[in-house]
């Protein structure tokens, strides 16, 4: 187990590594002075040469990076260009509800993911298998932009069931939470379906079922367990777009979340914020998918972690 973890965290830093990398070379990757662009097309000479000085940028790259790295570990990110107010602070007032978000999303997809996904594993109707697999086609294939603004008009406009915006709470949190998941849980139920029918076909299956148990108990207790464990690692990719698209969700329902300060950031090219976004979100997919193969292990002891 030890050395499993020591492996994984090795590969993890790696990884964020990776990731930071990317974060810093965003600003020198951008085409022209990335102080000028941040500025606008009105900055004097000396404002330029006063920012470049501020944020470093005067420094050989190594020392660049390097001061960055220090300063990120320290949950130094800079000041944000656009208000001037520490970046750090801009983003732990937006957590909140990009969490929320991304937490009730993820509940969602793995609720009805799952759910369809058994139903056309196990129905004896082709009619059923048929009927979950094209919704799942169809949350896969709608663009979320165009699935929100649908289920704006209908439960919002429509029947003015739930609000269409903001961030008022529970009811709030619905719609943005459908859209977001409807994706996720359209490849979860794919993968569910073809994992269970794997799992259905197995002895131990066969035995349980001439042992007369209920048919319930089958299913979701000695074959779900087993074909849940590539359910779970799809689960851990999937929180990685799910924090991606908070972008164009929280935009469309307008929730006050990172997602929306990414997106205002990158209008007004603040770059210390979105780089500030970009890597906080990489280190947060890593945690996930290191959790997610730490599960292994609880789902089938079989799995050897050394």
């Amino acid at each position: 187990m030890f050395q499993f973890l020591a492996r994984r965290l090795v590969s993890s830093v790696f990884v964020v590594f990776g990731v930071s990398l990317a974060a810093f070379s965003m600003v020198h990757l951008v085409p022209g002075d990335p102080v000028a662009i941040m500025l606008g097309e009105r900055a004097t000479p000396a404002d330029v040469a006063r920012l470049r000085g501020e944020l470093g940028l005067d420094e050989p790259l190594p020392v660049q990076y390097l001061d960055y790295v220090s300063r990120a570990i320290r949950g130094d990110f800079g000041e944000s260009i656009r208000s001037g107010q520490p970046v750090l602070g801009e983003i732990s007032g937006r957590t909140a509800p990009t969490v929320e978000l991304a937490l009730a999303a993820m509940a969602i997809a793995v609720t009805l993911g799952v759910l369809m996904g058994v139903i056309a594993a196990t129905s004896r109707s082709a009619t059923a298998d048929f009927g979950t697999m094209a919704v799942s086609l169809a949350g896969l294939a709608l663009p979320t932009f165009w699935s929100g603004l649908l289920l704006i008009y209908l439960f919002g406009l429509k029947l003015g069931w739930l609000p269409v915006s903001g961030d008022g709470g529970p009811r709030a949190l619905i719609l943005p939470a459908v859209t977001l998941a409807l994706p996720a849980a359209a490849v979860l139920a794919r993968l569910t379906r073809s994992s269970m029918l794997e799992v259905l076909g197995q002895d131990y299956v066969r035995t349980a079922r001439s042992k007369g148990l209920p048919e319930d108990l089958v299913v979701y207790k000695h074959a779900l367990q087993n074909a849940f464990i590539p359910v779970l690692t799809i689960m851990g990719l999937q929180f990685g777009a799910l924090l991606g698209g908070s972008v164009i969700v929280e935009s469309v329902f307008a929730r006050p979340g990172l997602g929306s300060l990414a997106v205002d950031a990158i209008l007004a090219r603040d770059f210390p914020v979105v780089q500030a976004i970009v890597l906080l979100a990489g280190i947060v997919f890593v945690l996930v998918n290191l959790l997610v193969d730490i599960l292994y292990s609880v789902l089938d002891p079989r799995i050897s972690l050394g």
